[in-house]
């Protein structure tokens, strides 16, 4: 009985996601190549100097996000990362983060900037992002692996679904809540509704914007462990190796330097 009155959903969505990869098989190989090639160009830039010149880089942004301990912090949560031995992998799980934050937020702030700007569209992105919010991270791995197989680009792009909720969101709360009456003052003064945007609902909404870059990177950051588990690598790939060898030793090495990269990327984000 229960068969007769079951619904195909998840039959109906396989058939759907092949459909799609039949048809636009191209169009992903060619978001393959140029995203592995991004990886593996700032995979490159971050893993081939020595380890104390990337620290200093990372300490003087930190300095210059939010002074001196914040960047004496981060110079020695890093040299942890090294005496523990996980240089290497941090370094591959940070370049994935970045890429993947960044395309996140190229998307999702054009899109909160579209939905603060018409209800219609806000209406119609509201479900969507729910659906990217709360569907379960594991989730976005299988059709990711299926489109591009296995590697740093599927955990990527699962990473760029995952994450894009809120950048989204937080991006058109911060320019709903700019004051109507300075908006109102602009047009009064003649400029163009462009000019409202990038002079003043845009600098007034940068708060906003910021906490959303924030959230990016750090749900960018809790994916690409997740993703480990589809041959990503990094401190992902330690983890659950450490899993499948039920080796505390490992796990805790790299889960404490997924936490110190999370801090010290949150505290210069949150700063700037």
């Amino acid at each position: 009985m229960n068969d007769l009155i079951r619904l195909p959903l998840g039959d109906v969505v396989e058939t759907g996601v092949r459909w799609v990869i039949d048809a636009l098989g191209g169009f992903f190989d060619v978001v393959a190549v140029i995203f592995r090639g991004l990886y593996d160009w700032l995979d490159a830039s971050l893993s081939t100097p020595p380890f104390w010149a990337v620290i200093l880089v990372i300490a003087a942004f930190a300095y210059w996000s939010k002074g001196l301990v914040l960047a004496v912090g981060s110079a020695l949560g890093l040299l942890v990362i090294v005496a523990v031995g996980q240089w290497s992998n941090a370094m591959d799980s940070l370049a994935l983060v970045i890429l993947a934050a960044v395309v996140a937020v190229a998307i999702a702030v054009p899109l909160g900037i579209w939905a603060a700007r018409s209800d219609r569209v806000s209406k119609t992105l509201r479900p969507v992002l729910d659906f990217l919010q709360t569907m379960p991270a594991f989730v976005y791995l299988i059709p990711a692996m299926l489109i591009f197989g296995v590697g740093p680009v599927p955990g990527m792009v699962a990473t760029i679904a995952f994450a894009l909720a809120p950048g989204v969101r937080l991006t058109e709360l911060g320019i709903r809540g700019v004051d109507p009456e300075i908006v109102e003052a602009g047009h009064a003064f003649g400029a163009s509704p462009g000019r409202i945007l990038r002079q003043i609902q845009l600098p007034l909404a940068l708060p906003s914007i910021m906490a959303g870059v924030n959230q990016v990177i750090m749900l960018s950051l809790s994916m690409v462990v997740i993703a480990g588990m589809v041959g990503a690598g990094g401190l992902g790939g330690q983890v659950v190796q450490s899993l499948s060898r039920i080796d505390i030793g490992l796990g805790v090495e790299a889960g404490l330097s997924v936490v110190i990269l999370a801090m010290i990327l949150d505290r210069v984000t949150s700063g700037f």
